[in-house]
């Protein structure tokens, strides 16, 4: 009652500041890897040069004044280094810039011509919008809340026993073997059970399927590294009883509920249940490329994901009370690793991976759209000839390292990929996606970023995208009228 009170008082000032300066907040996350980093930069900067974004109302309209970035609201927030992350992408050679690590956060006000009388009246023409920069894995951490630890350490040693996790999980699996949760508590046996759960995570992570693991903050402990917050392990316990005092199971039992206590419950007070509108990167690609149980793995992670928001219709009601987020946008990267003939076909796989979330939030009354996107475009489209057949193929410069049917590359060439088909339709997915082995059905390498667009024509140079104007004007179109 407490935390819903001190809500509910802090909504009202933000409706009537609101009233005087509109504000809207703005959170961006993706699991790992989808480029949550690249898409806001290449948002920020499209918006800032007067990028062509052909699909965004405001602009095509000629109603955009004019962009600009501003001081954060929030003194406690970390800037998102925009300027940095634009200078990696512009560089000579360009690379990718550092991946989100930390909540962030950054202020962009946008001017324009307002459609409605009564707002041209009032001169009610900028739009703060406040984007919000956090790690997938901590939007994860927020079912937590509801969870015992008895309850979590089950969910944890069954997803660890999974075939596609039970040998990696091996060294921690083979080491609560040797503790016995009901003897008395030992510092090192609870650090030596944290650093070989947190190893299992890592390696979680590196075989891509990490979505589905918290607690996020065992990846990213940033100042909290070493605290008995983060000092804990599931355990295999005798039952779903009362922990005796002083015990093991007492100890990460009470650790448990500190990191539930101390970091989950800060993140969502003070910046999720602040959200207005949500995106939500998906790397759909990396699993396909995965196999079966990589796709399993995303499909549970993007449900866990939609069971943290509060999708719904606002009114002025429900933003003083009970802050809802009346737009959600599931953007699937890197669309520019296939031919533009497979984009629809990818936007379908995704919306099939979060059909029953998708359904729930529309029903809530919250608009929902999905979208093939490339923030940063690496990649042009051609042709080559492979047996006497055409075939449709994405040229670019493969990063150093990446294999390809038995080939490495060095990242200083540019080479001609056939990136493989995708399913035409649902029907075809589930047959795809039920297959024990799908490596050899989509081909899918990274690349570099492009080189520095040319400033030799009248137009801005702003880095290639594809879609980025579909996802503003979802998101913000409605807000520019």
């Amino acid at each position: 009652m407490t935390d819903a009170t001190a809500e509910a008082l802090r909504n009202v000032g933000a409706f009537a500041h609101d009233l005087a300066r509109p504000t809207l907040r703005l959170g961006v996350t993706g699991l790992s890897r989808a480029g949550k980093t690249v898409f806001i930069t290449a948002l920020i900067h499209n918006l800032l040069a007067g990028g062509r974004l052909p699909f965004f109302d405001p602009q095509a309209q000629g109603r955009l004044r004019r962009a600009y970035l501003e001081p954060q609201p929030d003194d406690d927030v970390p800037r998102f280094d925009y300027e940095r992350h634009l200078a990696d992408l512009l560089g000579d050679p360009p690379h990718w810039p550092q991946s989100t690590r930390r909540l962030s956060q950054l202020r962009l006000t946008l001017e324009y011509e307002p459609q409605g009388f009564l707002d041209r009246t009032l001169g009610r023409n900028k739009l703060h919008v406040d984007i919000v920069d956090y790690p997938g894995e901590w939007l994860l951490d927020l079912p937590l809340l509801n969870q015992s630890f008895a309850a979590w350490s089950v969910q944890e040693f069954e997803m660890s026993r999974d075939a596609n996790r039970k040998e990696i999980a091996g060294e921690w699996h083979k080491l609560l073997t040797k503790l016995d949760p009901l003897v008395e508590a030992d510092e090192e046996d609870a650090k030596r059970a944290s650093a070989a759960f947190t190893a299992y995570l890592h390696k979680c992570r590196e075989k891509g399927d990490t979505a589905v693991v918290p607690p996020g903050r065992f990846l990213m402990p940033g100042e909290l590294e070493g605290s008995p917050a983060l000092t804990f392990s599931p355990l295999d316990l005798p039952g779903n009883g009362t922990p005796p005092r002083g015990s093991l199971w007492a100890m990460m039992e009470r650790r448990f509920e500190a990191y539930k206590t101390h970091v989950v419950k800060p993140f969502f007070r003070d910046h999720f249940a602040r959200l207005d509108r949500q995106i939500v990167l998906v790397d759909a690609l990396s699993a396909l490329n995965g196999g079966a149980d990589s796709l399993r793995d995303l499909e549970r992670a993007l449900a866990d994901i939609m069971k943290c928001f509060r999708p719904g219709a606002n009114n002025w009601l429900s933003s003083v009370l009970y802050r809802r987020i009346d737009r959600i946008l599931f953007a699937a990267t890197k669309a520019d690793h296939l031919h533009h003939t497979s984009h629809d076909r990818l936007e379908k796989i995704v919306r099939h991976l979060a059909q029953d979330a998708i359904e729930r939030a529309e029903s809530a009354g919250a608009d929902i759209d999905v979208v093939a996107l490339a923030a940063v475009r690496a990649t042009r489209e051609g042709t080559a000839q492979v047996q006497g057949e055409t075939l449709p193929c994405i040229f670019g410069y493969p990063l150093a390292g990446e294999k390809i049917d038995g080939k490495t590359f060095d990242g200083t060439q540019e080479y001609g990929i056939f990136p493989g088909d995708l399913p035409e339709d649902t029907a075809a997915y589930k047959a795809f996606s039920q297959k024990q082995a799908l490596e050899n059905q989509i081909k899918v390498v990274r690349f570099r970023p492009p080189d520095r667009p040319s400033i030799d024509t009248d137009l801005p140079a702003t880095l290639p995208h594809i879609r980025l104007d579909r996802v503003l004007n979802h998101i913000l179109g409605d807000r520019l009228k």
